[in-house]
C-alpha cells in the first residue's frame, strides 16, 4: 500500500505536475517549455499523487479513438505522462495512479487505453500488451523502379502553411489498424515541435493532397571526411496509397547532398523496398515494440472489431484490476457473446491486447506459454480469427 494521497490534478496544478514528470524523465522544466507545452497537459483526465502536499506522481492521458480490424474507430484513452520522483519509486504510487486512471477510463466509456511505453517491463502488469510494432529503415543509394507507381507533384510548405495543411491530411485517409486521431490537444504541441522543425513537403494526386512528409537534415561531416552528405531523418510520413508513397519517397531520394535517409518508426511490410530498384538499399535496422494497448472494456471491444472467417473460439479472461472483464466470450466472425461454455483458451488482458489489432497469433503465443489451452483444437480456429491483411501501425508518436 502507498501511503500517497491519489487524486485528480486540479486546474492550476498543471505546471507542477509537469515539471514532476520532466524530472522523472529526467528532463528540465523552464519556461519557454511549459509554454510550448501548456496546451498539450491540461488538468483534465490526469492524476496526481501527494505526499506531504506535495506532487510525487503523475499519470494522464488524452482522447482519442483507436482504429481497430474493420474500419471502426473505438473512444481510446491515450496514456502520456506517467512518472514517480526517484525518492518515491517502489512504494506502490505507479500502481496507484495506473489503477486510479484505468478506472477513470472505465467510466468516461474508453473502450481501450494505448500508451508508448519508456520501460517495457512496466506495463504488461497493469494488462497492456505490445498491439504493433515498427521498423528503422536506412536509405542509401537508392532509386526507384521504372515501374513504380508515377506519383504525382510534390511541393514544400512554409511553418504557417504545414501547420494548418497537415492535420487535416492526416485526417483525411482512412485510418488503418493501430492508428489513432490526432485531436486538438495533441497538435497544440506538435504544430510548434513536430512542424516548426521540419521540412514539410505534401504530395498531391489526382484527387488532390493525399499524403505529406516531416523531415530534417543533419551535417555530419567531419574534418577527415569533409565531403560527407547530411542525413536526412524522416519524423512524419503518411500517404493514402501506394501511389503517394512513391511519390514521397522519389521526392525524398533527389534532395541534393544527403548521403543517408534515416525512416525510424516505419510500419512492417512498408512497401518501399519493392520499389526501389535495389530492394538491399533500404536496410531494416531496427525492430521494435510501438503502441502497447489494454482492452478496458474487453466485451465491447470483441465485439467492435471483424475476425477471419473460420469456426467460433471460446475464451475465459481473468482481469484483476478491471473485474467486469472477466469471463468467458464466444468469438467468431458473426458475432461475440459472452458464454457459460468451457474455455478452450485461458488468457490475461495483456496477451489478449497482443492479439487483438492482429499483431501476433494465438497458436505463437500459446507456444511462449502465454495461453493456457484447454483445447487443442482450438488453436488453428483461433489462428484464422485474429490476423489482419495488413499489419497494424500507430505512427503517431505521444
Amino acid at each position: 500500500m502507498t501511503a500517497a494521497e491519489i487524486r485528480p490534478l486540479a486546474v492550476g496544478e498543471e505546471r507542477v505536475a509537469f515539471e514532476l514528470l520532466g524530472r522523472s524523465l529526467h528532463a528540465t522544466v523552464t519556461d519557454e517549455v511549459w509554454e510550448c507545452r501548456a496546451g498539450s497537459f491540461p488538468a483534465e483526465r490526469r492524476f496526481a499523487a501527494f505526499a506531504g502536499g506535495d506532487p510525487v506522481g503523475v499519470a494522464g492521458s488524452f482522447a482519442t479513438r483507436l482504429a481497430v480490424p474493420g474500419g471502426k474507430a473505438l473512444p481510446a484513452a491515450a496514456v502520456d505522462g506517467v512518472g514517480v520522483r526517484a525518492d518515491h519509486t517502489r512504494r506502490g504510487i505507479l500502481t496507484a495512479l495506473m489503477a486510479a486512471q484505468l478506472e477513470d477510463c472505465a467510466r468516461r466509456g474508453d473502450v481501450v487505453a494505448v500508451l508508448h511505453a519508456s520501460e517495457t517491463t512496466i506495463y504488461g502488469r497493469f494488462g497492456y500488451g505490445v498491439a504493433t510494432r515498427s521498423q528503422a529503415l536506412r536509405v542509401t543509394r537508392a532509386a526507384l523502379r521504372p515501374d513504380a507507381p508515377a506519383g504525382g507533384a510534390v511541393r514544400l510548405l512554409s511553418t504557417a502553411e504545414a501547420r494548418d495543411v497537415v492535420p487535416r491530411l492526416y485526417a483525411g485517409p482512412a485510418l488503418r489498424p493501430g492508428m489513432i486521431e490526432r485531436p486538438d490537444v495533441w497538435w497544440s504541441y506538435a504544430r510548434h515541435r513536430l512542424i516548426g522543425e521540419h521540412q514539410v513537403a505534401v504530395h498531391t494526386g489526382p484527387d488532390g493532397d493525399d499524403g505529406f512528409v516531416l523531415y530534417r537534415t543533419e551535417d555530419v561531416r567531419t574534418f577527415d571526411h569533409p565531403n560527407t552528405g547530411a542525413v536526412l531523418t524522416v519524423r512524419d510520413l503518411h500517404a493514402a496509397d501506394t501511389r503517394a508513397l512513391a511519390g514521397l519517397w522519389r521526392f525524398l531520394l533527389r534532395v541534393d547532398l544527403v548521403s543517408e535517409i534515416r525512416a525510424p518508426g516505419r510500419p512492417l511490410g512498408d512497401p518501399l523496398r519493392t520499389v526501389l530498384t535495389d530492394p538491399r538499399a533500404a536496410a531494416v535496422t531496427g525492430l521494435d515494440d510501438e503502441l502497447w494497448l489494454r482492452l478496458v472494456d474487453v466485451p465491447a471491444a470483441l465485439a467492435a472489431r471483424t475476425y477471419g472467417p473460420g469456426e467460433p473460439v471460446v475464451v475465459e479472461v481473468s482481469d484483476p484490476l478491471l473485474p467486469s472483464n472477466t469471463g468467458r466470450y464466444r468469438i467468431g466472425p458473426e458475432e461475440v457473446r459472452t458464454t457459460a461454455a468451457e474455455p478452450e483458451l485461458r488468457m490475461a488482458p495483456d496477451v489478449l491486447a497482443m492479439l487483438y489489432l492482429g499483431d501476433a497469433l494465438p497458436s505463437a503465443l500459446a507456444a511462449a506459454g502465454r495461453i493456457e489451452v484447454a483445447d487443442a483444437a482450438a488453436l488453428p480456429r483461433a489462428d484464422t480469427l485474429f490476423p489482419v491483411p495488413v499489419p497494424p501501425w500507430c505512427g503517431t508518436p505521444f
